[in-house]
């Protein structure tokens, strides 16, 4: 282990063991380790599609994050939400899109934003899932489309033959297209929770966005912000207390 990551691992580590004044309390113990971890999947499992977004904003003459941008506008009606709740089709999602972008002051090209959205696998975020699986209850919980091949919304058959392949390691996958509610509505994670049959007191939650960690510990899971995938896993390791690599 980098010391980068010791000091990351041990950081977390502190963060359970101490209360809010400073004192030192009992260590991860079977009694309070999770039950269950639930895992977004773009962002955590795969690479961000961020970076991407990047690089068609600057090939495209856009802002930088100007994609993200949008997305973060009328985060319950804009044309993302809809097309993440099977409120509107591709071809209205796009057309939308490129409404709202315009209506922005800039043009842009919502099938090109389409095709950055799957990530790749990031295959020290499988191991940490699969050790996870051997001791714990997993489940996916992932805002998607009905775009492209299988849930993470995959370019291609043998893309999406990889992906079918890590999906199976869960026990359930939560579609936001399919159930017609998306993070952050704090009922799909309930719906996670029920489908595994734990308390929401119970599970440690993983995803890359802030706004969708918020209502999953205002339910008392812990949460991690996933960034750099190798931080994130020893943060994990710090929660669950196990090794994940």
């Amino acid at each position: 282990m980098t010391r980068r990551l010791w000091r990351a691992w041990n950081k977390s580590r502190l963060r359970q063991e101490q209360g809010k004044d400073g004192r030192t309390v009992k260590n991860i113990s079977h009694a309070n380790s999770p039950k269950a971890v639930l895992w977004d999947f773009g962002g955590v499992i795969l690479s961000s599609p961020f970076e991407a977004f990047r690089i068609y904003e600057r090939e495209a003459g856009l802002p930088q994050d100007f994609i993200r941008g949008l997305n973060a506008r009328n985060p319950e009606t804009n044309a993302w939400a809809k097309m993440e709740r099977s409120e509107v089709s591709i071809e209205e999602f796009v057309r939308l899109f490129e409404t709202e972008a315009r209506d922005a002051g800039r043009e842009l090209d919502g099938w090109r934003v389409l095709g950055a959205i799957s990530g790749d696998i990031r295959p020290q975020m499988v191991e940490a899932l699969r050790r996870c699986k051997a001791a714990f209850r997993v489940a996916c919980i992932t805002n998607n489309m009905k775009s492209g091949e299988g849930p993470a919304m995959t370019r291609s058959p043998e893309r999406a033959k990889a992906v079918a392949e890590v999906m199976a390691l869960f026990e359930h996958v939560i579609e936001s297209s399919k159930l017609g509610m998306r993070k952050p509505d704090p009922r799909i994670y309930r719906h996670a929770c029920d489908l595994l049959g734990v308390a929401s007191e119970d599970c440690v939650y993983l995803d890359d966005l802030g706004i969708n960690l918020k209502p999953a510990r205002a339910l008392g899971m812990r949460t991690i912000k996933v960034g750099d995938p190798d931080l994130a896993i020893a943060e994990l390791e710090a929660m669950v207390g196990i090794p994940l690599r």
